[in-house]
């Protein structure tokens, strides 16, 4: 008998993650993965969820900027004002524009990636067409 995994994916529709990057407000902490540095800024990886962007001026007291939604989104890389973003399968480029205080999805290159696995190292199977792994939460 295989193990069965004890966690179940969770599904984002391809058109809706394809648009689903998103400059938003400020959120709380929860599970965190990575963390990046790229001048006065504090980026801080919300496991599959996107990245906490902190104003780290003062060291000692860094402040909670934004959050840039990415589902499915686990690191990062910045150069200049383009900031790539492994989300779930795709590799994808955005661009911060400090003048607006905004953000836009540059480039997608879908397929990039393996599919996000689960955290006991399951695959998804019967994936749904035009669906994309985008996260993994515990079965009850």
């Amino acid at each position: 008998m295989e193990p069965v995994s004890r966690y179940e994916p969770v599904f984002l529709n391809r058109a809706e993650f394809n648009n689903s990057v998103a400059l938003k407000n400020s959120i709380s902490i929860g599970t965190t993965g990575k963390i990046y540095v790229k001048e006065n800024f504090l980026f801080i990886n919300e496991l599959y969820k996107g990245f906490h962007v902190y104003d780290n001026s003062d060291p000692t007291n860094p402040t909670s900027f934004k959050f840039i939604a990415a589902p499915g989104a686990t690191d990062m890389a910045i150069r200049s004002n383009m900031i790539y973003i492994n989300q779930a399968t795709d590799l994808i480029a955005v661009e911060y524009n400090p003048a607006t205080n905004a953000i836009a999805l540059a480039k997608r290159i879908p397929d990039t990636f393996p599919v996000l696995r689960s955290p006991d190292g399951d695959f998804a199977f019967d994936v749904p067409e035009n669906t994309v792994v985008i996260d993994w939460k515990l079965k009850n």
